[in-house]
């Protein structure tokens, strides 16, 4: 009797767990909704645009545990945009961790202008392509964002249900990094923001 209880109280607070997590991923992205609105005219989305907005449903098996090593005596690149036109960034550090069982890694990036910003000198971009590219997702690949601070310890916690589109997905006219080869993978990550459901 007291087994099938303490399987009862698992599997509620197991469900508990779950919901609270969906609830945070959903205050998330009206927080990210929020923001294409207090952009001002540098915002690619009017008002009206945010109902064509488009996300897989929260799954907690794409929030997972990286190690984290940095990088070395780096040198900064070039990466390149959807423009032609090229941002300087260096390689901050790669993560690795496990996905669908299979052992993947990304590097991490750091944006040479945006580290002289002191809002912006912790940030750390993280710009990918998967397998579910051109066809649930922007083909141009997606972005997740990190602070230096959240990596602790060697390791840091990835979220993909996080991940989301560059300006280019919604509207012409933008400079989006692409995503080096590096970190193009090979598994599907249906998690995150998927393509605009609106033809510009």
């Amino acid at each position: 009797m007291k087994r099938l209880i303490l399987i009862l109280l698992t599997l509620i607070s197991s469900e508990i767990s779950a919901q609270s997590y969906q609830e945070s991923i959903l205050k998330h992205r009206e927080h990210y909704k929020n923001e294409f609105l207090e952009s001002g005219s540098n915002s690619p989305l009017k008002k009206e645009d945010l109902a064509f907005l488009r996300f897989y449903e929260p799954d907690e098996s794409f929030k997972v545990n990286c190690t984290f090593k940095k990088s070395d005596n780096v040198s900064p690149f070039k990466m390149m945009t959807s423009s032609g036109k090229k941002k300087e960034y260096y390689k901050y550090g790669v993560l690795s961790f496990q996905l669908q069982g299979q052992n993947v890694e990304l590097n991490v990036y750091r944006s040479m202008d945006l580290m002289s910003i002191p809002k912006y000198k912790n940030y750390l971009f993280i710009p990918f392509k998967d397998a579910t590219n051109g066809k649930d997702t922007y083909g141009g690949g997606r972005y997740l964002e990190l602070e230096t601070t959240d990596i602790q310890n060697d390791s840091v916690i990835l979220d993909f249900n996080k991940a989301y589109n560059p300006y280019c997905a919604f509207s012409n006219g933008y400079s989006c990094p692409i995503p080096p080869k590096e970190n193009h993978l090979a598994v599907s990550i249906e998690a995150g923001e998927k393509t605009f459901g609106k033809e510009h």
